[in-house]
């Protein structure tokens, strides 16, 4: 992958970031307090999903990937730094390394292993709904 293409990659990870802090105050402000705990995570995991494979069907043009290994390039790379920023915002809260860790379990209705996979496969997923292959 050239340089270019990881910038691009890059700048549609950082919507995709913006989708999540978002999706974050929403679940946290409306559906939490509306729906309960469980309700409130899962449906907040099938939103933050859905909106990822959203910007990678919007952004799929523009990153102008040649091959099908290009796309899961972006997608490992979409997870990495996902993972990084997570990790390192919450280190930086000083939040202790079993409750970070709490949040990669399914307990409580919480998707976000499953987020994590979307946003691996987001790239691809993207290619074949847009009849790519």
């Amino acid at each position: 992958m050239d340089v270019a293409v990881a910038g691009r990659a890059f700048a549609v990870w950082l919507g995709i970031l913006g989708l999540a802090v978002a999706n974050g105050v929403l679940r946290e402000a409306v559906l939490i307090p509306r729906l309960g705990g469980r309700a409130g995570l899962l449906l907040s995991g099938v939103l933050l999903s859905a909106l990822i494979v959203g910007a990678a069907w919007l952004a799929l043009p523009w990153l102008a990937m040649p091959r099908p290994s290009g796309l899961w390039a972006v997608g490992g790379g979409w997870l990495l730094l996902t993972l990084l920023f997570e990790l390192s915002f919450g280190r930086l809260q000083g939040k202790p390394w079993p409750l970070l860790l709490e949040a990669y379990t399914f307990r409580g209705g919480n998707l976000w292993p499953l987020v994590l996979l979307v946003t691996l496969l987001a790239p691809r997923l993207a290619a074949w709904l847009r009849g790519l292959g």
